[in-house]
């Protein structure tokens, strides 16, 4: 999961479970009585998948995380390619740090953290100029309208769901529109997908935003993500390069197959991306429940990828924020970028690419991608820019232990398919994962939650 400023990273109050499990961080395991110490196995070492084994652990549980990739983290993903610099691949914010719990297990972890704002940024029309004051009037009131009709569309119990698009196109009246309006129109649009991974031709213009809203300012780890994921692993029995292919149970318990073999238990929790469900790619032997595939099958899996962009010198001003409107023929390209040298202390630019052009520069070259995204810079910066040094790229929705960065509402889909997609089968099977959070979804909060609620279906 990426992943972006407000929506993966993004979390919410501290709730009772996030007490209760930072409470038990790293303390003592308590005490079991032998009846009642259960053999859990954790499918998926994630925020979620790590949440819930810790919290298991720490209440004296026997647990073994089984983890696919070669690392722990999952879309946390802290790179250290550049020895000097390390980059988040998959999360790198969290937005709203005011009783946050992944705030408060970043001060545990003794993470710093600095902060950005979206009131720090520049803002470039098409032609590469900043915006002058009649742009940012028209991009106002564009925005404006597409959220009031979005607003009228929620309010209105006897409207059916639609496309945010079909929403926001009937509101501007675009067929009417100039091309310059239409390139303004796309990159306000282009702003839901960013945030929220999916197409506006596919979120759902009733629920798309069906979430708990975030209090407080923005924070970035410089030394990576990672550090909460570590913190949250220490101690726990991982096995990594451990993919799973099926997951069986009866009234006995549970068996996890993997291509290393496999293991037996009295529960289990999956903590499958939404991407890896839908993939296909784990069978569950008795079958899972109608309301959960239903799910499974109508939620959306987006995309949000990045592009860091290391350059020798630094010619960006120096805000936080850098946004750009594209041409109407190449609406939804490099729109948002975020200056990364304020948090790294090099000149390095993070570009993003979300949804159905997410999707389609993934099948571009590293070298296609970077010219494209130089195309950009240059028409904004002028062509006598220094090319980048270096470069690092993510391509989620083709990571085959993703297939996406974050869940969405799709068109067609309701909130209680979140609940069904996180209900336990036979007190044996447990879900969990950003996917299953009814009101932080897309989130490392939501992730991270629905992990110590696993934890408690099982210890109560």
């Amino acid at each position: 999961m990426t992943m972006h400023r407000r929506r993966f990273l993004q979390t919410t109050g501290l709730s009772a479970l996030a007490l209760l499990a930072l409470s038990a961080c790293n303390d003592e395991p308590g005490t079991v009585p032998p009846g009642e110490r259960r053999r859990v196995i954790v499918v998926g070492a994630g925020i979620a998948g790590l949440a819930a084994a810790r919290t298991l652990a720490d209440r004296g549980q026997d647990v073994v995380v089984l983890e696919a990739r070669d690392r722990i983290g999952g879309r946390i993903w802290t790179s250290r390619q550049w020895s000097d610099v390390p980059v988040d691949l998959g999360a790198s914010w969290i937005h709203g740090v005011d009783g946050n719990p992944i705030a408060d297990l970043a001060r545990k972890a003794g993470a710093r953290m600095v902060s950005t704002s979206y009131s720090s940024g520049t803002e470039y029309r098409t032609d590469g100029k900043e915006v002058d004051k009649a742009t940012a009037a028209a991009i106002e009131h564009w925005r404006t309208q597409i959220s009031e009709a979005l607003t009228d569309t929620q309010d209105d119990d006897e409207a059916g769901d639609a496309s945010l698009r079909a929403v926001a196109e009937r509101a501007v009246n675009w067929p009417a529109l100039s091309a310059p309006d239409k390139a303004l129109v796309s990159s306000v649009l282009n702003d839901y997908e960013h945030e929220y991974s999916g197409s506006v031709d596919d979120l759902s213009s009733r629920y798309f935003d069906d979430d708990d809203k975030i209090k407080g300012k923005d924070v970035m780890f410089p030394a990576g993500y990672g550090a909460i994921t570590d913190y949250l692993a220490k101690g726990l029995t991982v096995h990594t390069g451990a993919v799973v292919t099926r997951i069986d149970w009866n009234e006995n318990g549970v068996t996890v197959t993997t291509d290393a073999g496999t293991f037996d238990g009295d529960h289990v929790v999956v903590t499958l991306p939404l991407g890896v469900l839908q993939s296909g790619a784990i069978a569950f032997g008795p079958g899972l429940p109608a309301d959960k595939t239903t799910a499974i099958g109508k939620l959306g899996m987006g995309v949000l990828d990045k592009c860091y962009l290391r350059f020798p010198t630094k010619f960006w001003p120096d805000t936080d924020w850098l946004t750009y409107v594209p041409s109407q023929d190449k609406a939804g390209q490099w729109g948002q970028w975020i200056n990364y040298a304020g948090a790294a202390g090099q000149p390095i630019l993070l570009g993003f690419n979300a949804a159905d052009f997410g999707r389609t520069s993934e099948t571009w070259s590293d070298t296609d991608l970077v010219a494209s995204a130089m195309a950009t810079l240059r028409t904004i910066y002028g062509p006598g820019i220094p090319a980048p040094i270096d470069h690092q790229i993510t391509r989620w929705s083709s990571d085959p232990y993703a297939h996406g960065s974050y869940s969405f509402n799709t068109v067609g889909s309701t909130p209680d398919m979140r609940d069904h997609l996180a209900a336990d089968i036979d007190d044996r099977v447990h879900f969990a994962g950003e996917a299953t959070s009814r009101k932080s979804f897309g989130t490392v909060h939501g992730a991270y939650d629905s992990g110590l609620r696993a934890a408690k279906e099982i210890t109560g």
